[in-house]
């Protein structure tokens, strides 16, 4: 039998393209399709031989009473904008968790789609659970209602607090507590900011407390939460915890969060609930003037400033426009506080050029972090 040698490599390729063959139409639409969208698949439940139409916006809530079932409700734990949120039992793995019970509207609807797919993303980023963010346990539509099943966790920060303060002689938000729950919360916003992600809504009823005695909290609630790629909403964050730069309507990025921050760790509502135009004089007032280039470029500033970039506000009972004049201080004397470390930490965050505030790790870095309280 001869020896005919190798197979030509040639001959080997074009076989080999010719098996591939020219793409389809189909296959090379799909092709782009994948490159851009991504899916998940959604449970639906609904009743045999009805068409699933509830007329209530929201879901009767029943202690004992078993949704999808699996899920035991044992208590109701409270109510947001659009959800209500009950603590229930997993008949499945035997564990407490927290059902989100989201209202029966389209809006909110897509809102909580965004929710979970980010924590969809976050968690699989993080399979350790080693970055203080929720754990999405579960998620299903049931009754015209979309539930969000998530790990149960304790009081937020704002509850704890008040319940602290009414309750107890023992201050708990000592500084090396609001120490420990400053790194985590930095920790966790690393974690995000890598993603490209920006939480867009923190304030301290989102942060809960995961254990009491291990001073440990979490983040939750990414319903407003974006991508930085995203085409970013002017329209974020909670009123107290907006930054100068939401206010005035100006570009924004990730740093929106780390003003959010310094807020939270001031005082839990270092600015009060009051209208914009207080909210800024306070600012103004404690931290110092907003830069002349960020009121020239901001598309809200005429709201709140003449074009001399004075201060005013519509007085609510006689319909007029007032001057407001910031009152003086200092964060300092504003927090009453000694300790120079941890006010020059929270001066570090509250910086109102967004360009002079760090980043969370550079916040990370901060010599505050380095003290050992005894």
């Amino acid at each position: 039998m001869e020896d005919f040698g190798p197979a030509d490599t040639n001959v080997e390729n074009a076989a080999h393209n010719i098996d591939e063959g020219p793409k389809t139409e189909i296959d090379l639409a799909s092709s782009i399709f994948h490159q851009e969208y991504e899916e998940f698949e959604l449970r639906i439940f609904h009743r045999k031989n009805r068409t699933g139409f509830e007329e209530n916006k929201d879901f009767p809530i029943v202690v004992d009473s078993v949704v999808a079932g699996r899920y035991r409700i044992t208590e109701y734990l409270g109510s947001a904008a659009f959800s209500r949120v009950v603590q229930a039992h997993d008949l499945r793995t035997g564990m407490d968790v927290c059902l989100k019970i989201i209202k029966n509207d389209k809006d909110f609807f897509d809102q909580s789609l965004d929710e979970i797919k980010l924590l969809k993303f976050v968690n699989k980023h993080d399979p350790a659970d080693a970055h203080h963010i929720l754990r999405l346990y579960d998620f299903f539509y049931y009754q015209e209602h979309l539930f969000i099943v998530t790990e149960l966790l304790r009081a937020n920060l704002y509850e704890f607090q008040k319940y602290n303060q009414e309750s107890s002689d023992e201050v708990y938000f000592s500084l090396p507590r609001i120490q420990a729950i400053a790194r985590q919360c930095l920790e966790a916003l690393v974690y995000l900011h890598d993603l490209n992600i920006v939480h867009c809504d923190l304030k301290p009823e989102n942060i809960l407390m995961k254990s009491y005695s291990r001073c440990e909290v979490k983040v939750i609630d990414l319903g407003s939460s974006c991508f930085l790629t995203d085409n970013l909403s002017l329209y974020v964050q909670s009123r107290s915890y907006r930054a100068p730069e939401i206010i005035l309507g100006l570009p924004y990025d990730q740093r929106i969060d780390i003003w959010s921050l310094g807020c939270i760790f001031a005082e839990l509502y270092f600015f009060p609930n009051e209208s914009v135009s207080t909210i800024l004089a306070r600012m103004i007032g404690t931290i110092g003037p907003i830069d002349t280039q960020m009121l020239a470029l901001g598309q809200e500033t005429p709201k709140y400033f003449t074009e001399e970039y004075d201060l005013f506000h519509k007085n609510e009972e006689t319909g007029q426009l007032e001057y407001l004049i910031p009152e003086k201080s200092s964060l300092r004397r504003h927090l009453r506080c000694s300790d120079s470390k941890f006010v020059d930490f929270l001066s570090c965050l509250l910086q109102i050029n967004p360009r002079k505030r760090p980043t969370a790790r550079e916040a990370l870095r901060h010599r505050w972090f380095s003290h050992k309280y005894r």
